[in-house]
């Protein structure tokens, strides 16, 4: 332990790469309070970092390579020495690990459900059920989309593309009668007063590391580990290693149509996942439980578990 607090006490400042988004803000400073909590002493600052995912609004994201879109640049950031740690949305973060970057904490993790979001001052009855015939739902994820129109196959879906705020006032505009997005997301930016209501599972089973938040650092930097090792959260470490083995086990990326849920009980947990076609016309699902500290070998299972009924992504 002593040697443990001298390479936590020798640091001086630690540097944060990031995205410039008010999400990701958010989330770069939530970590920075939680370093300056346990190493009073160190100076935090943060390094802000432009993303291919931000500055290009015009595609897809599933037409841009998709992976890695908001990760790539705020990685590098950390490997060329102008920062020390990057944060990420842990949803965006790849499964395959970038060489000379380690996962060296999840800070515990904020609430999971997808939220349906209608125009402000709406007042009807606030449900998917509920929508009108053919309303238009925006949403660029291919997941909620195939799990939305498993649910409504009548629903006209479109890409929506920006921040939370953007995407908002298209909304309340006329572009979209509805809108779904992350509960958690609109809670941190002070807008949970928008959600019209929870998509919570069975109806919708939200992306893997939904709600978390994921730090990196250079493998070899040790005192920066250490003080890692301090914020990181178990109970959310063990939930998102399940999930990424699910995904990693799958060969799929962020945007796959696969949903999962995630339930700890003790030392146990309990991974339930979905897989459906792009179109909702098939859907299949598998749940398994195991110890919290065989949290990869329970995402494999799951995977198993549905590629055996042939499940394909």
């Amino acid at each position: 332990m002593t040697g443990d607090f001298v390479q936590v006490s020798a640091l001086q400042t630690i540097r944060i790469a990031t995205r410039a988004s008010n999400l990701a803000l958010w989330q770069a400073n939530h970590v920075a309070d939680l370093l300056r909590q346990a190493a009073p002493t160190v100076t935090v600052e943060l390094v802000h970092v432009s993303t291919a995912g931000d500055r290009i609004q015009t595609e897809r994201l599933r037409d841009m390579g998709s992976l890695g879109v908001f990760t790539r640049e705020v990685q590098s950031a950390v490997l060329d020495g102008r920062a020390d740690l990057a944060v990420h949305s842990l949803k965006d973060l790849p499964t395959e690990s970038v060489e000379g970057l380690f996962l060296g904490a999840t800070p515990a993790r904020g609430t999971t459900p997808d939220a349906l979001v209608l125009p402000q001052g709406f007042t009807g009855e606030a449900s998917i059920s509920a929508l009108p015939p053919g309303a238009r739902v925006g949403t660029g994820s291919p997941r909620r989309q195939a799990q939305l129109r498993f649910l409504r196959n009548d629903l006209v879906l479109s890409e929506v593309r920006g921040n939370v705020e953007t995407r908002l006032r298209k909304l309340d505009e006329g572009e979209y009668d509805a809108l779904v997005l992350a509960t958690a997301g609109l809670s941190r930016l002070g807008l949970g007063h928008r959600i019209s209501c929870e998509l919570a599972p069975p109806l919708m089973f939200p992306a893997v590391s939904q709600g978390a938040v994921g730090v990196e650092c250079r493998i070899g930097d040790d005192p920066v580990r250490q003080i890692l090792s301090l914020i990181s959260d178990p109970a959310t470490m063990a939930a998102a290693t399940a999930e990424r083995s699910l995904l990693s086990t799958l060969r799929a990326g962020c945007h796959a149509p696969l949903g999962v849920a995630t339930t700890a009980a003790g030392d146990s947990l309990t991974l339930e996942a979905v897989i459906l076609t792009p179109d909702g016309a098939q859907k299949w699902t598998a749940s398994a439980t195991a110890l919290a500290t065989d949290a990869v070998e329970l995402g494999r299972q799951v995977a198993k578990l549905l590629l055996d009924q042939g499940a394909a992504l």
